[in-house]
């Protein structure tokens, strides 16, 4: 149930409180992260490598559980060290304490630790309603960074899952060969590039050859304007061409005797 009101004495006992229970269960877990290790390396020795590999994720949210302890135990410490500015009258914590006021009603409740859920409790009874919501959303990354990784939900990587199993071989003296991650990229395929001069195109032996033509040399060529003949080229011309005798005027006989053949023929 939330605090009945703020009380400096409580908020104190509540801050030493939650260290110790902070270090009581971090050592817990370390004792059973050994024990949960020396399991895979025997699992590992037995070539129960998919058993091993489950484990070993088990462990490696262990970890990150634990390294959330660890953050929330420095915060404690803070607000113990800092505490004149946390017992301030003000609807906002004091920047030198507010990442770790944040930390602790963000976080508290996804920890076992009654100590620190109290301590949360009377933190958001001090600052009011509506702070603690904006904590609780996080509005403006209010909680820090590496406390929302810790708290994050997601199967760990199959590469980090090949690290520990090897850190794990090799400190148990296991002989394992853990799996490799090649990435496998795809090469493009290279167009040809802008600076490219086009090649020709190849002819077949079969394809013939195009026909010469007298007028271009070649069909479809552009024909060639006539070019007048100069002065010299003129004169040759002129003197290789036969003139052609131009008919003088007919004589009054020609024309009586042809209308008389004519006229027989009626």
């Amino acid at each position: 149930m939330p605090a009945a009101t703020w009380s400096s004495a409580k908020a104190k006992v509540q801050l030493r409180l939650s260290v110790q229970r902070l270090r009581t269960l971090q050592q817990k877990k370390e004792a059973q992260a050994k024990s949960s290790r020396r399991d895979i390396a025997v699992l590992l020795e037995r070539g129960k490598l998919e058993s091993a590999r489950v484990k070993a994720e088990a462990i490696i949210n262990e970890d990150i559980n634990l390294e959330l302890l660890e953050l929330l135990e420095l915060y404690c410490e803070l607000l113990i060290a800092r505490f004149g500015l946390l017992d301030q009258s003000t609807r906002e914590p004091d920047p030198g304490v507010s990442e770790g006021v944040c930390a602790i009603i963000y976080s508290a409740t996804r920890t076992e630790i009654k100590e620190l859920q109290l301590l949360r409790e009377l933190l958001m009874h001090k600052y009011g309603r509506d702070f603690s919501i904006a904590v609780m959303e996080n509005r403006g990354r209010c909680v820090s960074d590496r406390v929302m990784k810790k708290l994050s939900v997601g199967a760990p990587s199959p590469e980090l899952v090949e690290a520990y199993l090897t850190e794990i071989a090799k400190g148990y003296g296991v002989k394992w060969t853990p799996r490799t991650f090649t990435a496998e990229t795809e090469v493009p395929e290279s167009g040809p590039s802008k600076d490219a001069t086009p090649e020709a195109p190849s002819r077949g032996p079969s394809e013939p050859l195009p026909a010469y033509s007298e007028q271009g040399g070649k069909p479809g060529a552009p024909k060639l304007p006539d070019i007048p003949p100069t002065e010299g080229e003129n004169e040759k011309r002129t003197q290789s061409i036969p003139s052609i005798p131009k008919d003088g005027p007919e004589d009054d006989f020609d024309v009586l005797t042809r209308r008389f053949h004519a006229l027989k023929k009626h």
